[in-house]
């Protein structure tokens, strides 16, 4: 496949940030941003994030019990 090369200005943390990311994944930046952009399109990223809603919600008591234990514990530590 014949690749285009882009051109963005972005600020200078978000370039650090894709670049790191990036070279976490072994990716070049321009495939990593590829990545990010088929991702989106193909809806991947928006599925993603509604299945992360639904656990939290489905889940959220067990968080809220376990933080509630947690501060419980904290709570007697101190005194």
């Amino acid at each position: 496949m014949a690749k285009t090369q882009l051109g963005a200005r972005v600020d200078e943390d978000i370039a650090d940030l894709a670049k790191k990311r990036a070279a976490d994944l072994g990716l070049s930046v321009g495939d990593y941003l590829a990545r990010l952009v088929q991702d989106d399109t193909s809806g991947l990223r928006a599925r993603a994030v509604d299945a992360a809603a639904r656990f939290l919600t489905e889940h959220q008591s067990v968080f809220d019990e376990a933080e509630q234990a947690q501060q419980t514990a904290r709570g007697a530590h101190a005194a």
